[in-house]
This record gives C-alpha cells, structure tokens and sequence, in this order.
C-alpha cells in the first residue's frame, strides 16, 4: 500500500512515522524545501497536557498524554521536567482558578519554587508543579522526525513539490496542509501565534514557567545555552508573518514580571504564523473516500500530532472507525 502524505509539519512527519513503522510505503510531500517551515516552527513545544485542562477539553488532555511517551521514547527528544505555573501574589485568584481547572499536580510554597528554580526565589510565594509533564525544542524535534524518516527504506521524500505534479498513484492521501487546507476544510479559521527567542547568561531556567494574569498570561520555555521562547498571544485573525510592536513589548514586560533579567535579554528572533482551528477549538480526522484529513490542532500541535498520527494510520491501515468521536452532522470524522 502506498499512502501519501501531504505537509511536513509537526502532523505530516508524524503521520509519515506511524504510516512507515506500521510497514506502509510512505510518500512525503513538502512544497517547502526543508521540512517543518510552517507554524509547527514558532510553536512553544510544551508537552503539557494536564496544564491544557485550563482551557481545553478533556479530549485535549486525553490525547496529548500520548505525546509523552511518544516524545519521551519513541523520539526521545523531549526533557521530563514538569511544568511551573506561577502567579503574582495579587493574582491568587487566577492560580486558585488553574488549579481547580486542572489535574496531576502539586502545590508548592514559596521554599519549593526556589528548591525548582533557584533563580526565582523570592519571587513567588505560591505554585503548582505538574511534575510529568515534558517539553522540547519544536525545529530540533521536527529533524528529529525527518532524520529518523530519512533513514526508513520505506519513506520517499519529495521535498519542494508539490503532490500534483508527482507521477505516482497513492492507495490513500493523508492531507496533513494546515491551514492551507481550508480549501476543503472549509470549517476551518485560522488563530495568529506570535513568539520571541530571547538569550541571557543571567537566568537560569530548568522547565516551563507559565505565568498567569487576566489580561497578559505568558508561557517562557527554556531552550538550553541561555535561549528562551516566550509565547501566549492568540489573535483571531489569519495575517501570517507580521509580528506586532505591542505584542513585543507586551511579552516582554510579562517575561519581565517572571524575571527582571528577561528586560536586558538580547532579542534573538521573533515569529508568527497561522494556526488552524474549527470553531470548537478541537482536532479532527476527517475521511473522504481514500483522503483523510489531519486538522484542527490549534495550538497543541506537538501535544495531539502524535495521538492523531497513530489513529489515522489505523484508518489508512486497518480500515479503523471511531464512532464515539464521529461527527455525524458534517461527515467529519473527529480524532480519537
């Protein structure tokens, strides 16, 4: 069986690997000329399930708890090292909230933040530490994954093409486009992501520190050599590449609030693209005839590709159904 797999995001390399290791031949098609070029590159990369419980559905959590083993063992890229969700003492409402949103954590003391991250002692007084919880660098994990393609006598790559032009016939077509798919996904809309990478030699971080506030939550992924990621923004509306001044300034003074050192850090990037979501905020796979569609993914992309992967290759495979997720209305079929 020849499948073909469209798009070498975080989802298309992923469904490439279930495809290859279940023994299908695998045809990759990326109209880029490298692999992982679109939003999967500007993603935070926190493997964080049970800290999606705040805002997500319990689906979400159910899937990306997948992601774990997945990142941990079957591509051992990411770093075990829990979650810190933090607040400024007068936001103790908005950590009371988190906690009761969510699941699998432990609450700390002032002396236990400062035992994790010694670099924020004294800062906090109060957090909670999802201890299993993971995270990874997106582009070193996503050449993890092409590597790991490149090396499997069953995978073909056509990268900088496009799959129209190819003279094969795939048995099935497994469209992994992102937004770029709306033109049959037509429920799709798309959420801007922005981000920064900021480096500094005077903090040290171990793990994700997410900082809540009602109006300017941020995330501050450590990326090893004194890099770091800092994301949160979620803008309804499909502009690609356009980072804005206030949300610079806006990250950096949330950054700044976790550590006053983030206010001298050197500005090493900044990025945006489209994130594609339907209205429920949910993924789906999505069967037409010998097409099936891997969308939806919305902001968890490195959290809920691997589980959707696995399942779209049990499709393509096994001619698996998953009535329980099933969306009868609009012949959409939603992730498992």
């Amino acid at each position: 069986m020849l499948a073909r797999v469209i798009g070498a995001g975080v989802a298309g390399l992923c469904a490439a690997y279930a495809l290859a290791r279940a023994g299908a031949q695998v045809e990759l098609v990326e109209r880029q000329a490298t692999p992982g070029q679109g939003c999967s590159r500007f993603a935070g990369g926190m493997i964080a399930p049970w800290c999606e419980l705040e805002s997500a559905e319990p689906l979400v959590a159910e899937l990306g708890q997948e992601a774990l083993a997945f990142w941990t063992a079957d591509v051992p890229v990411a770093t075990v090292a829990g979650t810190l969700v933090v607040a400024a003492p007068r936001e103790g409402a908005e950590l009371f909230d988190f906690a009761r949103r969510t699941d699998h954590f432990e609450r700390l003391g002032g002396a236990g933040v400062a035992r994790l991250e010694p670099d924020l002692a004294d800062r906090f007084d109060a957090a909670l530490y999802f201890t299993q919880e993971a995270h990874l660098d997106p582009r070193a994990a996503m050449k993890a994954l092409a590597d790991r393609l490149a090396e499997m006598p069953n995978v073909v790559r056509h990268y900088g093409a496009e799959a129209q032009a190819l003279a094969t016939s795939p048995d099935w077509t497994v469209d992994c486009r992102g937004f770029a798919a709306r033109d049959a996904l037509a429920r799709l809309r798309g959420v801007k992501g922005e981000m920064l990478i900021l480096r500094s030699d005077e903090i040290s971080l171990s793990r994700p520190i997410r900082m809540l506030h009602p109006r300017r939550p941020v995330y501050v992924v450590p990326r090893g050599e004194g890099v770091f990621m800092v994301g949160a923004t979620m803008i309804e509306n499909e502009e690609r590449a356009r980072v804005t001044a206030r949300s610079v300034v806006e990250l950096v003074n949330s950054a700044f609030a976790i550590h006053p050192a983030f206010a001298e850090a050197e500005l090493v990037e900044t990025g945006s693209d489209v994130r594609p979501a339907y209205p429920d905020n949910l993924p789906r796979l999505t069967q037409r005839g010998k097409t099936i569609y891997i969308n939806g993914l919305y902001r968890h992309g490195f959290l809920l590709a691997p589980a959707l992967a696995r399942r779209a290759a049990e499709v393509v495979l096994r001619g698996a159904y998953f009535p329980e997720v099933m969306d009868a209305d609009s012949g959409e079929r939603a992730s498992a």
